[in-house]
């Protein structure tokens, strides 16, 4: 992945960085038109009223319908060009079969125009970047994206722009990763992974540089609790300039330092 520095001539281009897509080959023209949809805007509302913070406006986007399951199975895929996709960090990579069908899947590191791709859960594909099969066929040590959380379920984990997982550990039919976080999660062996590291690596290297970057993507600014009233935040209201009062907790006055918020029984 190439990135593309500017020269400081004005205050935005001063620490702006963004990534060259013409020397990384990658298609930023129209999407093929059956495999999309127009998204409609509702971004942080729910009937007029805020639901989600700091997001609104924004481009206008297409969706790109991305095949997350890996519908085509045992059927060799050519990758015909790896998009731009705004609608997420990483790219996308339109496939070909030899059925003559077409889908979108995420794009995988290293993967180009008229590279390969296969996928199965109960054959057997060769372990190489962009293929997909059961954690089970995979070696330990491998790293992985796109991974499936239930069998069948399409993939949730380690999709964004640079993500992977290592397999480290199989054990009575289950596979142990790690991912970026160094968080360790327990799947099951019969779920779908793709071979190697999500693309777009140096996505965390972009800087905006200016805060129109950040309105285009649909990121609206950020108000501190203490600039508040007490009905909208609970660091809100005082007389003058004060610091909260109280430690730091969200709109919802769940602490925001050092208190864990995972669930410690599942849902049944």
């Amino acid at each position: 992945m190439s990135l593309k520095y500017y020269k400081p001539t004005t205050p935005g281009q001063r620490h702006k960085v963004r990534v060259d897509y013409k020397k990384d080959n990658i298609w930023r023209g129209t999407p093929l038109k059956r495999l999309t949809y127009n998204l409609r805007k509702q971004q942080g509302r729910n009937k007029g009223l805020i639901s989600s913070f700091h997001r609104g406006g924004g481009a206008k986007r297409t969706f790109r319908y991305i095949d997350f399951t890996r519908k085509i199975l045992d059927t060799k895929g050519t990758v015909l060009r790896i998009e731009y996709d705004p609608n997420r960090s990483v790219y996308a990579a339109l496939v070909v079969f030899e059925t003559g069908a077409l889908c979108y899947m995420l794009a995988t590191e290293g993967i180009g125009a008229f590279d390969t791709i296969s996928s199965t859960r109960f054959g057997k594909v060769s372990i190489r970047n962009g293929n997909s099969m059961p954690l089970k066929d995979i070696p330990i040590g491998t790293k992985v994206h796109n991974i499936e959380i239930f069998p069948l379920g399409g993939g949730s984990l380690s999709r964004a722009a640079g993500t992977f997982a290592k397999i480290i550990k199989k054990e009575n039919s289950k596979v142990t990763l790690r991912v970026k976080s160094k968080r360790e999660i327990i799947v099951s062996d019969s779920c779908l992974a793709t071979i190697g590291i999500s693309a777009k690596i140096d996505h965390k290297n972009i800087v905006g540089g200016m805060a129109g970057y950040s309105r285009h993507l649909g990121q609206r600014p950020v108000v501190r609790g203490v600039a508040m009233n007490p009905v909208d935040h609970p660091h809100g209201g005082g007389e003058g300039k004060t610091s909260g009062g109280r430690l730091s907790v969200t709109p919802w006055s769940i602490p925001t330092k050092g208190y864990k918020t995972k669930r410690k029984h599942l849902r049944k």
